[in-house]
């Protein structure tokens, strides 16, 4: 069955730090351009980072400096360090596999370009 399946997501206090995995099945997790994902409440979805094939980095601007992007290959699995979280980091997060090629940052972000998503898992930043 080709899924992936997040973990790691919870309640932390502003400038605390989390690791969300997502466990990929069905297909090669490094073999694809993966992206994570975001919704904070009552807002669209916003692009957070990439890891390209090649293992290259992108991240928006929003998180770049405290994020990581990271992927274990023997795990089949993708990961995002979070640190220095703030309160507008409130979101549901979800991985995601790009059907072909990679997002190029700063250009619109479209949910059709990816065609696994992980059931999303809730980040909370509150004191």
């Amino acid at each position: 069955q080709v899924q992936l399946v997040e973990s790691g997501g919870g309640l932390v206090q502003p400038g605390g730090s989390l690791r969300l995995s997502c466990a990929g099945s069905g297909f090669t997790v490094s073999s694809y351009a993966m992206s994570w994902v975001r919704q904070a409440p009552g807002k669209g979805l916003e692009w957070v980072s990439q890891i390209r094939t090649g293992g290259s980095t992108t991240y928006a601007e929003s998180v770049k400096g405290r994020f990581t992007i990271s992927r274990d290959s023997a795990k089949n699995t993708l990961y995002l360090q979070m640190n220095s979280l703030k309160l507008e980091d409130t979101a549901v997060y979800y991985c995601a596999k790009r059907r072909r090629g990679f997002f190029v940052s700063g250009t619109e972000f479209r949910k059709d370009d990816y065609d696994i998503w992980g059931q999303g898992t809730q980040v909370t930043v509150s004191s």
